[in-house]
């Protein structure tokens, strides 16, 4: 922990307090951009070179594992996991490949095939839906889904393959039906138990709750299974349940870059990187977190709104002029980490951007002092009025032709 902090320039309520949480050292990474992120309705698939660049990416930050796609939904699809497998070969890389697939023979298969062509241990995430409201829509009884399960597993394990077993819907499905469903997937040799949120339904609580429950059921069973979170962010509480999950057990968690997927969405990869980071559970060198972004929003043509956490063209930009004085004074001091917490709870410098001051109505005498200085003008008490008095009658920030635009007709007046 940072000098800064052990002398108490921040306070930190999440440890004063009767509600506290121990963290565990490490969680696992799942990311699921190039599958569950590829089911959003306003995606593009992109093609094979943009999902290796993607990979790499991946690689780059630390990523444990990656959805490398569904083969058995078609040509295109098998393809691409073909190519990212090979890439994972030939470069050695340390990522592992997962692949998703319903419990049919017709989708563990490909899974199978691909592993055998390319030399690479691929995870088969075998998934059915478990609730009772998919139950009943589907018309399935739990006698069905419990042959599903034993048999697609078992076909995945004569195969080669290691299965987590995916129960879709996990969080409103009772502890009767995913007790009898569980137990089965242990007996016919799952290794891991993904739990979902499918329709971002749940609470933190809820999940807390749930992921509690599995892990006590799994000791009372003798199971050493490993447990998955799956989160999707219909109600905006995807990262808030994603973080109940860790905190209740959940040694892997799932999350796609921009939280691209189905309807609006999953946990975004990136706010989980730069959250487990601060929190200490992960210490990942996230330089290329934004390249990572970037990358994936060119490939899927998913435009990155400005005010998006952490990677927003606005997350580490202010141009209010109280903020602008306080990280300016800051600056002045020398103190990086201070410049970086100063006005922000993210530091910039985690992800290799910088604080960034601008111009604008709401600005002061502060902001234009560093703007002008930054691009090395000399920032007279004149010139400073001039361009804050064109900054106060503007409805929005000024550009940069426009700023120095202001700064040539000063020199050319008092020239």
């Amino acid at each position: 922990m940072e000098i800064s902090v052990k002398n108490g320039l921040i306070f930190d309520w999440a440890r004063a307090g009767p509600h506290t949480t121990s963290w565990p050292a490490h969680v696992m990474l799942d990311d699921e951009t190039l599958r569950d992120g590829l089911q959003s309705p306003s995606v593009t698939d992109p093609p094979v070179a943009a999902k290796v660049e993607i990979l790499h990416l991946m690689e780059n930050l630390g990523i444990e594992t990656v959805d490398v796609g569904l083969p058995g939904a078609g040509a295109r699809q098998r393809e691409g996991v073909l190519a990212l497998c090979r890439e994972i070969s030939a470069r050695r890389m340390r990522i592992r490949a997962n692949c998703a697939a319903r419990t049919m023979m017709v989708d563990i298969r490909p899974i199978a095939e691909a592993s055998q062509l390319t030399g690479v241990p691929i995870e088969a995430a075998l998934f059915i839906g478990s609730s009772p409201i998919r139950q009943y829509a589907e018309e399935w009884t739990l006698e069905q889904i419990l042959r599903h399960t034993r048999e697609a597993i078992r076909f995945a394990v004569k195969e080669g393959l290691e299965v987590m077993y995916v129960t879709e819907d996990t969080v409103r499905s009772s502890p009767e039906h995913l007790r009898i469903l569980f137990a089965e997937a242990i007996q016919a040799g799952a290794k891991r138990l993904c739990l979902c949120d499918t329709c971002g339904a749940a609470t933190p609580e809820a999940v807390w709750n749930l992921v509690s429950w599995v892990k006590k059921f799994l000791a009372e069973a003798g199971a050493d299974l490993g447990i998955d979170w799956h989160g999707h962010r219909d109600r905006g509480l995807d990262l808030a349940n994603t973080l109940a999950a860790i905190e209740a057990g959940a040694s892997r968690v799932h999350g796609t870059a921009l939280g691209i997927g189905e309807r609006v969405g999953n946990t975004p990869m990136e706010q989980l990187l730069v959250n487990l980071n601060l929190l200490g559970m992960r210490h990942d060198d996230l330089s290329s977190l934004q390249k990572y972004v970037d990358s994936v929003s060119a490939a899927t043509c998913v435009p990155v709104p400005v005010n998006t956490p952490v990677i927003g063209r606005d997350a580490f930009r202010t141009a209010t002029g109280v903020h602008a004085a306080a990280i300016i004074k800051a600056q002045k001091k020398g103190d990086r980490w201070l410049t970086d917490y100063v006005y922000s709870g993210v530091p910039a410098s985690l992800i290799g951007r910088n604080q960034e001051i601008e111009i604008g109505p709401m600005s002061g005498s502060s902001n234009v002092i560093f703007y002008l200085s930054q691009r090395g003008i000399v920032a007279s008490h004149e010139l400073i009025q001039a361009v804050l008095l064109v900054a106060k009658e503007s409805n929005r920030i000024l550009q940069e032709p426009e700023i120095l635009a202001i700064v040539r007709r000063f020199e050319s007046v008092t020239s």
